[in-house]
């Protein structure tokens, strides 16, 4: 107890002893609210987003600072849609001008229920020059929605230049929905725009808010390796300038970066200058490609599924088990070189997407969970690579700092995955452990758990948005 409930307790004592001594005593009432009062809330940490697979539901919580720092209760969302956990999922979600978008995934190509929902995060940043303050004081709320049979089933969801682009797999083409109205009262007329491009299961890049780049999957066919180039405009445009043709299919992943755009088909990674004026003359693009090496057992070429972007290097993974490698390339070089970092896994281990953060103290890490079919038995594991240890902006120093045991995942095809997010000031990290109910809460600076916190149900996809406000 600090002084001042000392300070009070001993004014009670004193109370006693005066109305005491040979006069008939009263009672003294204790006032516990009143020591209670003196005790301060723990300040907010950040705000967290997470996916219950089991339910189907989006719900939040805060992390609460203290040794070590605790979650608050659990929320779910107010108003969220009733979805039905044969039948749907949610997909992939982010966050962008203080909302948070999700998109919904059905079981019938889209014909059932298939679609969005944006809401309003209830946090925001006060900009004081260097630094911000943050305030965690509204509840999270449904500002708009778009559930129904015609969105083409959504999987993929990309954030550009602050505005959200999803993915509209059946309808073979994507969706620009602006955030920046998201501060409304009640729900919002977002504006959104149907672009044309990719096809069956897209990704996608888009490249200075002027040229999107959707992706084909197919492996064979008239699609194959086919990625269509659409002008964007905010009321959307259904007119694809032209298409490239990657020298192999089967295309699962899309970014930009500098003035380039990258591309993962089935053989290493594909490149091409961005063209920020595209017309049908800009067909014949010269198609750049960097071979990631082949499968030593299979002689097939290795390849990656998906990218990571910071400051002007792509990041990615590719191979498995005891060749599983995190690769880098520096858009800024006029011929990007592979930079690789070796990251060996056990027997049926394959590498998760990396995770990037700058840490509070100035490092710049990568995590990648070392990941396996939910039929194979055995630990699992969470590598951290440090990108440059000289601290040189040249990532070509890039190595792995350490390994270290995590919870259990619980991996059925596309969900049950481990994911991990960052608070803005970059001094914490969180996972999920689907197979254990549990948050992992993990300290930047000495890269050592905290905790695990016990969650219920089969957390999933996460997201922390904020930091704790230290005032000045």
């Amino acid at each position: 107890m600090n002084l001042k409930t000392w300070n009070y307790i001993g004014l009670l004592l004193a109370a006693f002893v005066m109305v005491g001594c040979g006069q008939q005593q009263e009672l003294i009432k204790f006032d516990a609210s009143a020591i209670a009062a003196e005790e301060p809330e723990p300040s907010v940490i950040c705000r967290l987003f997470l996916q219950d697979h089991d339910t189907r539901k989006l719900r939040w919580a805060h992390v609460l600072q203290g040794n070590p720092p605790s979650l608050g209760e659990i929320h779910d969302i107010d108003d969220f849609p009733v979805l039905d956990a044969e039948r749907q999922n949610l997909v992939q979600m982010d966050v962008s001008q203080g909302t948070l978008l999700v998109g919904v995934r059905d079981d019938a190509g889209g014909e059932f229920q298939s679609g969005w929902l944006l809401l309003a995060t209830g946090v925001e940043e006060e900009a004081h020059g260097d630094h911000g303050h943050w305030s965690f004081g509204d509840k999270p709320r449904i500002i708009a929605q778009k559930l129904d049979d015609k969105q083409g089933n959504p999987a993929h969801l990309y954030i550009y230049r602050d505005v959200y682009y999803l993915a509209n797999d059946r309808n073979n083409g994507y969706t620009r929905i602006d955030p920046s109205v998201g501060d409304g009262e009640g729900e919002v007329d977002v504006p959104q725009g149907f672009h044309a491009g990719g096809g069956h299961h897209i990704t996608l890049a888009v490249a200075e808010n002027t040229t999107g780049y959707g992706t084909w999957i197919d492996g064979g066919g008239p699609n194959q390796g086919r990625v269509d180039v659409t002008r964007i405009q905010p009321e959307g445009n259904e007119e694809i300038s032209y298409s490239l043709a990657l020298p192999t299919g089967v295309i699962h992943g899309a970014t930009t970066a500098a003035d380039k755009v990258f591309f993962a088909p089935a053989d290493g990674i594909c490149w091409v200058t961005a063209d920020l004026e595209p017309t049908a003359e800009h067909a014949d693009a010269e198609i750049h490609h960097i071979s990631l090496g082949e499968n030593p057992e299979t002689k097939k070429p290795l390849r990656t599924g998906a990218f990571a972007t910071h400051r002007d290097y792509v990041c990615f993974v590719y191979g498995e088990e005891d060749y599983a490698t995190l690769g880098l390339l520096n858009a800024n070089e006029t011929s990007p070189q592979l930079v690789s970092v070796p990251l060996p896994m056990q027997p049926g281990n394959g590498p998760t997407v990396p995770a990037i953060v700058k840490a509070a103290d100035g490092r710049r890490l990568v995590f990648v969970f070392h990941d396996h079919p939910g039929n194979v038995e055995g630990d699992e594991f969470l590598s951290i690579v440090q990108l440059d240890p000289n601290q040189d902006l040249d990532f070509s120093d890039a190595q792995l700092l350490k390994t270290i045991p995590v919870g259990h995942s619980d991996v059925e095809g596309h969900y049950g995955h481990h994911q991990i997010a960052f608070d803005h000031a970059g001094q914490y990290a969180f996972w999920t452990n689907p197979g254990d109910s549990t948050i992992s809460i993990m300290s930047l600076k000495d890269l050592g758990v905290l905790a695990t916190v016990p969650v219920g149900g089969k957390p999933t996809k996460l997201i922390a948005l904020g930091e704790e406000d230290h005032g000045h």
